[in-house]
């Protein structure tokens, strides 16, 4: 009798366990301001993750934005503090400014709720090293949401690379393009553009914009490889529109065998995402997201290959997120999202704002 009575116990433990894992995570949001927000917003409707509260202090934006993706007015709060104190989430993600990521931190950590923001993770490296060391006091995951993070021919790359060793060999050379022909010129709405134009708020313009990206993807490609130097130029084509800061950077990141070069603008006359990745004996491009391309030699040529997305929780930023927090996905620490990743990528980019401003190539061990 005792025997049964101890397996029912144990069975209704585990269903009760299994039930409250399948439970929607509640996930809040901090701010408004970076209009990568709709992704999250758009996301709420599908029902896997309880959006239970809203931090925005300015009202016209979130009720124009709630009212775009009809969310109830009740889960808005004017600051991180009180959304917080009522809504207990067990993740925020941050979609306020680069700056104000720190900030999400040192809310969130002490209470243990996780943290995701948006691309670039901090506006320089000394906020990073504040948020790295709160994470790890704090025992909470911190990942950096890109864009390119969920294209399948970027992964598609990695694979071809580490399992194809002997037909391509070792990276040579990386060169990244990511851009569009400005966000002014795109029509980004002005409460993101005030900022996004605004070194204070942004660390710099096009360069830690889209330079991000690059440096991200380089790390990822190079794993557990510091790069040995930085060097960078950054120039005002558009000085009438971007008086504040630059809106074209060229970015070179040396390794010991191997050489990224990173060119974020916002001079492209269309929107690209795309990465070159030559090795001692082939090449490969993600042409697009879906789009890749291949040449193992060059008397065979290259062929072009499309791609299906990924299997979920690998194609969505929400989903990993919710799945590493639930120990259901096991992120590495070159992986894009990492902490690890995203500290090298803050490294580069503070790098390259000092060479730019410099005239010089940077060591990373001068930082």
């Amino acid at each position: 009798m005792i025997k049964k009575a101890l397996a029912l116990l144990l069975l209704c433990v585990y269903f009760n366990t299994a039930v409250a894992q399948k439970e929607p995570m509640k996930i809040a949001v901090a701010g408004l301001t970076h209009t990568h927000v709709h992704w999250v917003l758009q996301r709420a409707s599908d029902g896997d993750f309880d959006l239970v509260g809203v931090a925005e202090p300015n009202k016209e934006l979130a009720e124009r934005f709630f009212k775009q993706h009809n969310l109830p007015l009740d889960i808005l709060f004017d600051d991180i503090d009180t959304m917080l104190e009522n809504t207990n989430p067990e993740a925020i993600c941050a979609f306020n400014t680069i700056r104000g990521h720190l900030e999400v931190v040192e809310k969130a950590a002490p209470k243990g709720i996780h943290v995701m923001v948006e691309k670039p993770l901090a506006v320089n490296l000394d906020h990073a090293r504040k948020m790295e060391a709160l994470a790890k006091k704090h025992q909470i995951q911190l990942l950096t949401n890109y864009e390119t993070t969920w294209y399948p021919t970027n992964h598609k790359i990695k694979e071809i690379l580490a399992d194809e060793k002997e037909t391509f060999g070792q990276i040579r050379k990386m060169v990244i393009h990511d851009g569009h022909p400005g966000p002014q010129e795109i029509g980004c709405n002005i409460e993101f553009l005030t900022w996004l134009t605004d070194p204070y708020y942004n660390g710099a313009g096009a360069l830690t914009d889209f330079g991000c990206y690059g440096a991200n993807l380089s790390t990822w490609l190079h794993p557990n490889e510091k790069p040995i130097s930085v060097t960078a130029v950054t120039q005002q084509l558009k000085p009438h529109i971007y008086p504040l800061v630059d809106d074209e950077a060229t970015i070179i990141v040396t390794y010991s065998n191997s050489q990224s070069i990173i060119q974020a603008s916002w001079n492209w006359n269309y929107n690209r995402k795309d990465m070159e990745v030559y090795t001692e004996k082939g090449f490969l491009k993600a042409n697009t997201r879906h789009e890749l391309e291949i040449m193992k030699n060059e008397k065979d040529g290259s062929k072009e290959y499309m791609l299906e997305e990924r299997a979920a929780p690998f194609n969505d930023p929400f989903s990993y997120m919710m799945a590493v927090i639930r120990n259901e996905a096991k992120m590495s620490k070159s992986d894009l999202s990492s902490l690890e990743n995203n500290m090298t990528v803050m490294e580069i980019l503070q790098a390259a704002m000092i060479s730019a401003k410099e005239g010089r190539t940077i060591l990373l061990s001068e930082l």
